[in-house]
């Protein structure tokens, strides 16, 4: 099948992958999380080997794969998870759980539980066995397995089944995916922005369909990607910028945006967009050395999605093939009519996400750039200067309904007689500045 004719159908069943499309690959229950572009040459290292992902083209989104020995040697194969051996294994459990009256006191971790050596299970390797079946098999020669609690069994055999049969989990990118991901790995790439501050920061702007939101995206595509999956080929998002060099959004390629959206993306410098509206490029002008200065070494860093250095580190292997079949690109400069549109009518929004900016320097250059009665929000890391710029809008009078929001973010464990909260949490999401511009006196 032709790249055109797969690629045809994945725009008719969005669900199913297609060669050249991006994935997030979840190995092992969240352990690692990898993007990866499927093509025919791209490979994935598990352990100490690369692993082909051709087999991964052409199945749905949320299938599960795991190691197993192929004609062409061990290969990713597709399985389904019997979920009535899982749900009969909960329920057994469940039931055990008032009645249990093992515990793990009189065991000793003195590494001699276990009877099969390293070389014995080498040996049922070059054998052909099933990572399955060489759990069983240490579990069978284990000393202490039956001693151990219904937990700790349960425990004891995921922590096998991670070592010796990995399971790698397709995902779709989308904005949820793509924020987590990079909080767990690079949070640093997208300004320490969590996901329910990115939720949050949507909501606040009022992200609705046929809307022009205008941006200012630093936080390497992930916020221009998440508007425009929330507006979904209707309106526009405009990415504005200081200076003649547009911030970086290589995220939104991540996203498997078709045409139709891609080019509902467009980017306008902030000299465009305020030349004959407001009457303040002057000032925009003497302001773009010292912000660009500040900027620019975010720019180079957020344009590297990843650099040599941490993809060694997240253990992916990408060909040359891979930057063959780009999706269309996002991005483009924004026409004459849409720019003078803008400025008659104004944005329906605004959203700010400049860590490494000042949160008042723009907010006073672009709210002028908004309808009245428009939302915004402006998201940065840290609280002073959001704090310093409401107050600067209470003085000048041009926003009502101000208020400074911070995220705050709980994850549970959900198991049978073992619910509470996670033992490492992220105790901080940032912060983000709301309010509705006005038209004032002035």
């Amino acid at each position: 099948m032709s790249q055109n004719s797969i690629r045809s159908n994945s725009i008719q069943n969005p669900r199913v992958t297609w060669e050249g499309c991006s994935v997030l690959l979840d190995i092992n229950d969240g352990d690692r999380l990898v993007f990866a572009r499927l093509t025919p040459g791209s490979t994935l290292k598990i352990g100490n080997k690369n692993f082909s992902l051709r087999p991964l083209i052409g199945c749905p989104f949320g299938s599960s794969f795991q190691i197993e020995n192929g004609t062409e040697g061990l290969c990713l194969s597709r399985f389904v998870p019997s979920t009535e051996a899982d749900n009969n294994d909960q329920e057994k459990g469940g039931s055990q759980i008032m009645d249990e009256c093992r515990d793990n006191r009189a065991i000793v971790d003195n590494n001699e539980a276990q009877t099969l050596t390293s070389g014995d299970i080498d040996e049922m390797r070059r054998q052909g066995v099933k990572g399955d079946e060489i759990i069983e098999a240490l579990i069978a020669n284990s000393a202490t397995y039956e001693k151990k609690t219904t937990f700790s069994q349960e425990k004891y055999r995921i922590k096998k089944q991670k070592k010796y049969a990995p399971r790698v989990l397709l995902r779709r990118p989308s904005a949820r995916s793509i924020c987590e991901a990079y909080f767990k790995k690079y949070p640093h790439r997208i300004g320490f922005l969590r996901v329910d501050a990115l939720s949050l920061l949507l909501s606040l702007a009022n992200v609705t369909a046929n809307s022009d939101i205008l941006l200012v995206d630093m936080v390497g595509g992930l916020l221009t990607g998440a508007v425009a999956e929330r507006l979904g080929g209707t309106g526009y998002v405009c990415n504005t910028y200081l200076g003649s060099t547009p911030n970086p959004v290589e995220m939104v390629r991540t996203f498997n945006f078709d045409n139709e959206i891609c080019k509902r993306i467009v980017r306008a410098p902030l000299r465009d967009l305020c030349l004959d509206q407001t009457g303040t490029s002057e000032i925009i002008d003497a302001s773009n050395a010292e912000l660009n200065g500040q900027t620019s070494p975010i720019k180079m860093e957020e344009m590297s999605l990843p650099s040599n250095h941490e993809a060694a580190d997240s253990e992916t292997i990408v060909s040359p093939q891979i930057k063959m079949g780009k999706p269309p690109k996002a991005g483009e400069k924004a026409s004459e009519e849409a720019i003078k549109s803008w400025k008659e009518n104004g944005f329906s929004s605004l959203i700010i996400a400049a860590p490494d900016a000042d949160a008042w320097s723009l907010a006073k250059d672009l709210l002028p750039l908004l309808s009245y009665s428009a939302p915004f929000a402006i998201y940065h890391q840290y609280l002073q200067p959001l704090a310093t710029c409401m107050h600067n809008l209470q003085q000048g009078k041009m926003a009502i309904g101000l208020q400074i929001s911070e995220p705050w973010l709980r994850e549970y464990q959900v198991l049978p007689s073992r619910t509470h909260p996670l033992m490492q949490m992220s105790a901080f999401g940032g912060y983000i500045l709301s309010g509705t511009k006005i038209c004032s006196s002035s």
